[in-house]
């Protein structure tokens, strides 16, 4: 009896192992993988009751419409999955995340808009990665970050208009990249996949037929012959706006920022202030044409000391010790990012010049270059770019003829000189 319980035990073991849904069949290779075969039996889902064991699995040309979270929870070992020839519109986020040893995943001729791209970060190992002839009109710029080992990536045949700088940056083993047939607006912000795809030695398979759909002047032509001139990176020059006409100041010290910017298409503006006390990003520009501030909904209570204008000008009315700190301005268009930062400082001396020593050993004392209205900041300074705004107390003459104490703006000194940021 004993003998014959053992075989039955084993038995029992293996065809536990060998478990298979009634719809498929199941097999074991000569590499000892064991495969489920469920292709062409309209499933209309992931059918239950697979083993566990099971590293292949095939639900090719079935009626699947969509993958639920676990759906793949019952076969946590599958190397190899072929979900092609469906008609799944999407996947919920977790479908895939259980499926640590997957390599090949084909999704390819389905109906998939959304797909749950969180869930790659699990799939480490992950080899093939077919999505090719779906409706996908988009993905984030990190979908690939974690798949290091990816070889073939197919995305042809999707809704794809543009693509992320830098999407395909992450993927070191990349040899394959499928992109054709997809309506790409060939605007400045594919300009980067123009630069890649000639960088690169990944094989674009149909290369010439990656091809753009917009604007009208690019449709027909590939990807990579979009303009060059047409497409320019973000120059930035911070300007130092000063007074120095002895003109009395009496509602206090205003600063005047200017940011010029230079770029294809032209860079839109925006600025970051740091102060000691707070820390406030302004998009855009909050001063209207006729130079009232923008409707209160619009401006944060945080950005009304800082009046940014269009022409790219900010202005800090009654500016103070507590203003000080880093201003930066950014320029931003479809090619790339661009910044420049200064320091600024408030101080008061009867004599500046020696101010300024003290805070720079290397400045310059008064009889040397200064700052005059509109000069640009001295790109080669070094250290720190710091500019120190001077103003002392000054007496007025009323109108009686007396003494009247007012601040007014004496000198603006530039203590190390402000870089441009190309």
């Amino acid at each position: 009896m004993g003998p014959l319980l053992c075989c039955l035990g084993i038995a029992v073991l293996l065809c536990r192992g060998l478990a298979c849904p009634g719809p498929c069949s199941c097999s074991t290779k000569k590499n000892g993988r064991l495969l489920a075969e469920c292709a062409y039996k309209e499933l209309p889902e992931v059918p239950r009751g697979l083993s566990p064991n099971v590293t292949i699995l095939t639900l090719s040309a079935n009626r699947i419409g969509w993958l639920w979270r676990g759906a793949f929870a019952e076969v946590p070992e599958v190397q190899s999955l072929w979900l092609g020839y469906n008609q799944i519109g999407g996947a919920e986020p977790g479908a895939f995340a259980t499926l640590s040893q997957l390599k090949n995943l084909d999704l390819s001729h389905n109906k998939m808009v959304t797909f749950p791209w969180q869930d790659l970060r699990n799939l480490s190992g992950l080899q093939i990665l077919k999505l090719n002839n779906n409706r996908l009109a988009g993905l984030p710029r990190d979908a690939f970050q974690a798949l290091a080992e990816l070889r073939s990536l197919w995305l042809n045949d999707n809704q794809l208009t543009t693509l992320a700088d830098g999407t395909f940056h992450p993927l070191p083993s990349l040899s394959q990249l499928q992109l054709f047939n997809n309506p790409f607006n060939c605007s400045c912000k594919l300009f980067w996949l123009k630069r890649w795809a000639e960088s690169t030695s990944v094989s674009l398979t149909k290369g010439g037929s990656t091809l753009c759909a917009a604007p009208g002047r690019m449709r027909g032509r590939a990807v990579t012959d979009i303009p060059a001139h047409q497409c320019v990176a973000p120059s930035v020059q911070l300007t130092y706006l000063s007074k120095l006409d002895n003109t009395v100041l009496p509602d206090g010290l205003t600063l005047s920022l200017h940011c010029s910017v230079a770029g294809s298409p032209l860079p839109q503006i925006r600025w970051r202030i740091q102060t000691p006390g707070r820390g406030v990003e302004i998009d855009g520009p909050n001063v209207a044409r006729d130079g009232s501030l923008s409707p209160s909904g619009r401006v944060k209570q945080s950005q009304e000391r800082f009046l940014v204008f269009k022409n790219g000008t900010m202005a800090i009315p009654k500016f103070s010790k507590e203003d000080e700190g880093t201003y930066t301005c950014i320029a931003i268009n479809d090619v790339g990012t661009r910044e420049v930062s200064v320091n600024v400082a408030l101080a008061g001396s009867e004599n500046p010049a020696e101010d300024l020593l003290q805070d720079d050993p290397h400045a310059s004392p008064l009889g040397g270059r200064s700052c005059y209205k509109g000069d640009e900041m001295d790109p080669v300074g070094a250290g720190e770019k710091l500019v120190i705004v001077y103003h002392v107390p000054r007496e007025v003459k009323g109108t009686a003829g007396g003494a009247v104490p007012q601040v007014g703006l004496v000198t603006l000194l530039l203590a190390l000189g402000i870089v441009l940021g190309w």
